[in-house]
């Protein structure tokens, strides 16, 4: 049973940063492309960044390009993000993603990942 379990997520002041982290266990961790996606009250779930499987390929939101960082450890299998700069608008439950596609199958879509966490919230203030 594969796993997923986001933390890290909790009430900033916009500027703050936080670094979130998703645990895997059930899985070759080495062996699926991971995501983080966002959702926001009353929007759709929206993709914020994607890696590869070995950590060299990243790719980024334009919303959230130059102030956060998807990096992964596959010797703990886990992901992480850390986010900078926060801005009200990054308000939103943060999910992590598992694919089994290589990122050359465009990992900005929602339907490419097989996996998903529970969620963490992450609220920043004005």
């Amino acid at each position: 049973q594969v796993q997923l379990v986001e933390s890290g997520g909790r009430l900033v002041q916009a500027g703050d940063s936080l670094r979130l982290s998703c645990a895997t266990s059930g899985h070759t961790f080495s062996t699926y492309a991971m995501g983080w996606f966002r959702q926001a009250p009353g929007k759709e779930r929206e993709f914020v960044a994607r890696i590869s499987r070995s950590g060299v390929s990243t790719y980024y939101a334009d919303s959230v390009k130059g102030r956060f960082t998807i990096s992964r450890d596959n010797a703990k299998n886990t992901m992480y993000l850390q986010m900078g700069s926060l801005k009200p608008e990054d308000t939103a439950v943060y999910y992590c993603a598992a694919s089994r596609f290589p990122v050359s199958f465009g990992l900005e879509s929602r339907d490419r990942y097989d996996y998903w966490g529970q969620g963490t919230q992450v609220t920043v203030s004005s």
